[in-house]
Parts: C-alpha cells; sequence; structure tokens
C-alpha cells in the first residue's frame, strides 16, 4: 500500500506568495508552490512520495495516515475551573450530561 494516497492533502491560495500551496497535514514541514492548484496537488505529492521513500531507505518511521488511524473517541481537555463549573451548569439546565454537552459543542 502507498501511504502517501491517503494522506491528508490541501491546496490554498496564498496571497503572501502569490500562488497555490499544497500541504499535507501528516507531514507539516512540506509545502509545495505553485501557478495552478492541480500544479500545487501534484507537486506536494511527488514531494510527499520523495520523503517517504528517503525515511524508508534511511529506516526512518513513516508518519501513519490520519484517515488510517483509530480513534477511540476519548481525549482529556484542560480548562478553568469556571469554565468547568458553567459547563456543568448548562449541562444541568439542558436535563443532559456534561460529556454530552460538550459533545454537541465541539460538533457544532
Amino acid at each position: 500500500m502507498n501511504v502517501a494516497e491517503h494522506y491528508t492533502y490541501r491546496v490554498a491560495w496564498s496571497a503572501e506568495d502569490g500562488s497555490f500551496v499544497g500541504t499535507v497535514a501528516e507531514l507539516p514541514s512540506l509545502s509545495w508552490l505553485a501557478e495552478t492548484r492541480g500544479e500545487a496537488f501534484e507537486g506536494i505529492q511527488r514531494l510527499v512520495e520523495e520523503v517517504i521513500h528517503d525515511l524508508e531507505a534511511s529506516g526512518e518511521p513513516v508518519p501513519e495516515a490520519l484517515a488510517d488511524r483509530t480513534y477511540s473517541g476519548q481525549f482529556v481537555v484542560r480548562v478553568p475551573p469556571e469554565v468547568h463549573r458553567q459547563l456543568v451548569l448548562d449541562a444541568a439546565e439542558q436535563h443532559v450530561s456534561l460529556n454530552r454537552l460538550v459533545s454537541s459543542r465541539l460538533a457544532s
């Protein structure tokens, strides 16, 4: 399997550079500038494939694609005590659990 095909690519216009910039979430230090959106996309894909080849050749780990990872659905977030208190009050007033309240706010 070519892991690079599963990576998360994005192409956006960069006013600063006056061109399109292609990026990849799994390797955030990489980017590719081009005159067209398609060229930026193709360029960043080729660059990623070269970097993966170099990583494999040197025995370094290749980042797993975000799309291929499994997620537990749990993560810890630290908030100030006042925010925690307000969230608990909001949840109580809405007759839902704190977890359900926070989950719905994150999803919106």
